[in-house]
């Protein structure tokens, strides 16, 4: 089974003579951290990536999508794990897709865009995760309300990220506004779990833990009604 749309390939737009020129400052900084990416910051992400997977179930057919899947580590994970998952992921710096698209298989399907601004037809997803990401999105609601249209009835939503009740995150939260241009804000669990009820989740649940004494993470569970 295959998802009704045309994703992105990389072969096509390079004969197309497109140019990686980004204006964001997320793209201008992840595309080159991205080939050091995994060594750099190889703790965190298991950690969060481990952290994810203890609080989803995901079988064979569904289709899942990850938001800000970066080199992705956590479609690699979820392929291994079961080869009959339908595989989608979406950011917005090519140089951290081509790193994916060179640890995946060619079932996973890769589309650079945008958390606000998601290439895909509404109801196309049993689950939506994204992990690490929500701090740099500028639209959080407009974010949610796209993770929404494209949700199955029932589908589910899984959100990790840093937490702002922690006060080493709040601290790193100033430091960043004040000093990286591509970081954008972090969330108290109300805050986080107020954007989520407004968006129209509901069955919403966050959990807080650390994985170290700087990370202070959380962990988001939500869903779409059901028709």
């Amino acid at each position: 089974m295959k998802l009704s749309l045309k994703f992105f390939d990389k072969v096509d737009m390079k004969r197309a003579g497109l140019k990686n020129v980004y204006n964001s400052p997320v793209q201008k900084e992840y595309s080159q951290l991205a080939e050091k990416y995994d060594d750099k910051w190889s703790f965190y992400v298991k950690a969060t990536l481990q952290e994810t997977l203890n609080r989803i179930e995901v079988y064979s057919g569904q289709r899942l999508l990850d938001i800000g899947c970066g080199t992705g580590v956590f479609l690699e994970t979820l392929e291994k794990k079961n080869p009959e998952i339908i595989l989608a992921g979406v950011d917005p710096t090519q140089e951290m897709l081509d790193i994916a698209g060179r640890r995946l298989s060619k079932n996973v399907h890769l589309e650079r865009s945008w958390a606000e601004k998601l290439p895909f037809e509404a109801e196309t997803f049993d689950i939506i995760i994204s992990c690490n990401t929500l701090h740099y999105i500028r639209e959080p609601f407009v974010a949610l309300k796209e993770a929404m249209r494209i949700l199955k009835p029932a589908g589910r939503l899984v959100i990790t990220d840093w937490c702002n009740d922690y006060i080493s995150c709040r601290i790193c939260d100033l430091f960043l506004r004040i000093f990286n241009e591509a970081h954008f804000k972090t969330y108290r669990k109300t805050e986080c779990y107020n954007l989520l009820c407004s968006s129209g989740f509901n069955d919403i649940k966050i959990d807080r833990y650390r994985i170290n004494w700087l990370w202070g993470m959380m962990t988001a569970t939500a869903c779409k009604k059901s028709i």
